[in-house]
């Protein structure tokens, strides 16, 4: 209320209103022998990559084409968004996304600066560069996480959930094209992977003046998540349970499994978990964390004047969002082989698993198969990274185009060597009669074939090419679950927080590549850390950022960064054909939630809750001044 307004067209500044509900929570609250309210307010912060945004463009007037590099994590959406801004054919216009370092979120969004760029090179007949420096970075580059939640939950004297009521005000920026995404995505990610019977949430999305709110590594999901876990925990101390005890009595068990929520997903669609085993992973990520001997350790640190908590948090994401995602694999005639995506490459390393999944079905090694990602010229459509969907939907068009070449060289080579079909196998790079290594062709042999040999005719039937496409759509998001356990120290005279262990257990399906899932959970995690304890935007009363460079706006660098031991579960998808889910930001989704947990326990004898995010040494030295303990 007496707010300046952003917008003519919106007086109260409010652009947006969205209701999420189910069951009958005002009679359940009402009913309901425990019921507890809370307020929380997570701070905004930046996707920060280490190479910040840039574009490069290029035009040739004789051929009449426009080329473009850019760091964008969608290449063929941002071809299509020049071609109708500068008014040309999508065949006079190439964007080629190469290898970048780090997208996060805000990569995926197209800014002036894409189009300005190549304007200028077409206006000035010369090529043009554009680098994003950090200031930009903090001022221009889209941000994300501000959001204010009052919430009411009611459980039994078991501490089974019963209701939760709430409301959320998104702070929505100046101005952003995704609408609801976000609070959409905090809100139905609230429950988590729990049993909640009756649910309310009014979101009111907001306008400020300032800078754009869109996804950032998460995508409104870690905010939901530590809504709820935060309410556990107040669940568990005021009815004098055990934290890990009230989550398990509220999991989702395995054996309901495919769960069909209440809510839909963004796309109208029931929101269904469809695998994994929750209790399982919270178990494991409790044992190997040393849940159950903590308290030996607590009091031990506090004969030493130690304060020592230990956090919990569980998550589900839903990954691997469709369409669909582009991928040709072709077989030449010298015997290379190359795979053509829509996906792009922001460090995730997805052109490394997408080369072993063909690898795989071709009986090839990784270093024999070449990848090209982002580029338009290679393949007509694609949508490119977001949403942790690349192995899913790229890695399974891969999948099914590999095999599509591994049959069609088999029915070839079943023609040269005279030979049945299931008496072959592929085996570095050839086809051979099982048991008869020296009857054998290879597949750049039968690449060649298929290329046409003059005066020779192909067998009857079989297409020219020894290549195939496939566009893998997902009947629905694949949904990743797990657990983090943190053991975290805190001073209570200076506030500062020091993780002491950290536990990431991660179910993200089938394993293509444990390495590259490794560092992307771990990288997700430290992501968490940064926005749990460090990360501060600070604005002034007219919306401009204050906090522009990196000795402003904290980041958790080396010595801040816990070890952190990651432990993979496997519940294979059915949705896919590989059996994989996606892994690029479930890291993020729980770290804040666990994090504030420990920090909450350690702080228990001063009675304290960390309902704010970041958990500066300043927010905490100032609840504890308000405890009235010192």
């Amino acid at each position: 209320p007496g707010a300046a307004t952003a917008h003519i067209g919106a007086p109260d500044n409010i652009v947006g209103r969205l209701t999420l509900d189910y069951g009958d929570c005002a009679t359940a609250l009402a009913n309901a022998p425990h019921v507890f309210h809370d307020r929380f307010f997570q701070h905004k912060g930046l996707g920060q990559a280490m190479e910040c945004r840039g574009v490069a463009a290029r035009f040739d007037a004789v051929d009449d084409m426009l080329l473009v590099w850019s760091g964008t994590q969608m290449a063929h959406r941002s071809r299509d968004i020049l071609a109708k801004l500068l008014g040309r054919s999508e065949e006079r216009l190439r964007v080629v996304a190469p290898n970048v370092g780090g997208g996060f979120g805000p990569k995926f969004i197209f800014y002036s600066e894409e189009a300005v760029i190549p304007l200028a090179a077409m206006l000035l007949g010369r090529p043009v560069k554009w680098i994003e420096d950090r200031r930009e970075h903090f001022t221009a580059t889209t941000q994300e996480r501000d959001q204010f939640w009052d919430v009411e939950a009611a459980c039994d004297a078991d501490g089974k959930l019963i209701a939760l009521r709430g409301e959320l005000i998104h702070d929505h920026g100046a101005y952003t094209p995704y609408g609801i995404n976000l609070p959409y995505n905090a809100g139905t990610n609230l429950l988590g992977p729990y049993v909640l019977p009756h649910y309310e949430l009014n979101i009111s999305v907001v306008a400020t003046n300032k800078t754009p709110v869109t996804p950032v590594r998460g995508a409104g999901r870690p905010q939901g998540t530590f809504v709820m876990e935060r309410m556990l925990d107040r669940m568990a101390r005021e009815l004098g349970l055990d934290r890990a005890e009230i989550r398990r009595r509220n999991l989702i068990q395995p054996d309901a499994m495919p769960y069909v929520t209440p809510v839909a997903t963004r796309d109208g669609a029931a929101m269904t978990y469809d695998s994994g085993d929750y209790p399982a992973a919270m178990a494991l990520a409790l044992e190997r964390g040393k849940y159950d001997g903590f308290e030996t350790r607590r009091e031990a640190a506090r004969r030493n004047g130690r304060y020592l908590g230990i956090g919990i948090a569980n998550y589900v994401e839903g990954t691997g969002r469709g369409p669909f995602e582009s991928a040709t694999v072709r077989v030449s005639p010298s015997g290379r082989v190359s795979v053509y995506t829509g996906a792009t490459d922001q460090g995730q390393g997805i052109s490394t698993a997408l080369a072993q999944i063909c690898a795989e079905a071709l009986g090839l090694e990784t270093d024999d198969v070449t990848v090209v990602a982002g580029d338009t010229s290679t393949v007509p459509l694609g949508l490119g990274a977001f949403a942790s969907r690349q192995t899913v939907t790229a890695g399974s068009s891969v999948h099914v185009a590999a095999n599509d070449v591994r049959d069609k060289a088999l029915s070839v080579a079943a023609h040269i060597l005279e030979a049945a079909e299931e008496d072959l196998e592929i085996i570095g790079g050839a086809v051979r009669v099982k048991g008869v290594p020296d009857m054998s062709v290879s597949l750049g042999d039968i690449a060649g074939a298929l290329a046409g040999i003059p005066g020779f005719a192909l067998p009857g039937g079989i297409a020219p090419g020894l290549d195939a496409n496939a566009n893998f759509s997902p009947a629905m998001p694949t949904y990743c679950n797990g657990t983090h356990v943190v053991e975290a120290e805190v001073d209570p005279e200076t506030g500062a927080v020091t993780i002491v262990n950290y536990i990431a257990v991660h179910d993200s399906g089938r394993l293509i590549n444990p390495m590259i899932v490794d560092g992307q959970v771990m990288g997700g995690a430290i992501h968490g850390v940064g926005n749990a304890l460090f990360e501060h935007m600070h604005f002034d009363e007219g919306g401009q950022p204050q906090t522009v460079t990196l000795a402003e706006y904290l980041l958790p660098s080396a010595p801040e960064s816990p070890s952190i031991e990651i432990i993979h579960m496997e519940s294979p998808t059915p949705l896919n054909p590989l059996g994989v889910k996606g892994a690029g930001e479930g890291g993020t989704i729980p770290a804040t939630a666990a994090i504030a947990s420990a920090v909450d326990d350690a702080l228990r004898d001063f009675n304290i809750r960390i309902t704010d995010l970041p958990i500066a040494p300043s927010y905490i030295v100032q609840q504890i001044a308000k405890s009235g303990r010192d």
